[in-house]
Order: C-alpha cells, then sequence, then structure tokens
C-alpha cells in the first residue's frame, strides 16, 4: 500500500466520522428539543396560546438544526469532491464526446 492510498483510506474515515458524529449530535439535540417542548407542555395543562408558541418554537429549532446540518454537509461534500478533482464538471467533460459540426448555413436562392 502506497502511502497516497494510505492517506486516502485515513481521509475517507475521517470523513465516516465526521458524519456519523455530526449526525449523531443532530438528532441528539432534536430528541432534546422534543423533549423540553413536551415537558413544557405537559407542565401548562391545558394553556393553548402558550402551547401553540412551544410547539411552534420546538419545530422551528429542529428544523432549523436539521437544515443547517445537511446544508452544511452537502457544501463539504461538494467542495471536498471538486478539490479531489472528482466533480461533476470533471467526470462531464472526460466522458462528453465532441460536438459535432455546426450545420453550414443554407445558400441563398436567386429570384
Amino acid at each position: 500500500m502506497g502511502r497516497d492510498q494510505g492517506r486516502a483510506i485515513q481521509d475517507t474515515e475521517l470523513e465516516k466520522d465526521r458524519a456519523r458524529y455530526g449526525l449523531l449530535a443532530v438528532v441528539t439535540s432534536n430528541l432534546a428539543i422534543a423533549a423540553v417542548a413536551v415537558f413544557g407542555v405537559w407542565q401548562l395543562d391545558g394553556d393553548k396560546a402558550v402551547i401553540v408558541g412551544i410547539l411552534t418554537a420546538a419545530f422551528t429549532a429542529v428544523s432549523g438544526t436539521t437544515t443547517a446540518y445537511l446544508g452544511i454537509k452537502a457544501v463539504s461534500n461538494t467542495a471536498r469532491s471538486i478539490a479531489l478533482g472528482d466533480g461533476p464538471a470533471r467526470r462531464h467533460t472526460e466522458a462528453a464526446p465532441p460536438a459535432p459540426p455546426a450545420p453550414a448555413p443554407p445558400g441563398q436562392r436567386a429570384p
């Protein structure tokens, strides 16, 4: 195994660990937000106006956290693939056959 292969395997393992622990952090924080919201709703004993506010805030926090994680992960993956040279632009230019020549314009007819 060459030095470059060893580094590539190490980088891949590091990315897998980052993805696992990042997802674990998001899921854990979402569960904590849900638990606090449930506890808050349970303690209010039916005050509907405040319950709606708590559930709205909890939904916003969960969706914001999840969206931020997925957005950052997508950008990170895209930047990494471009930096390594196997992004979609490179694959497209290597795999695409050459374009056919443009057709010649039609000739003018005499009246």
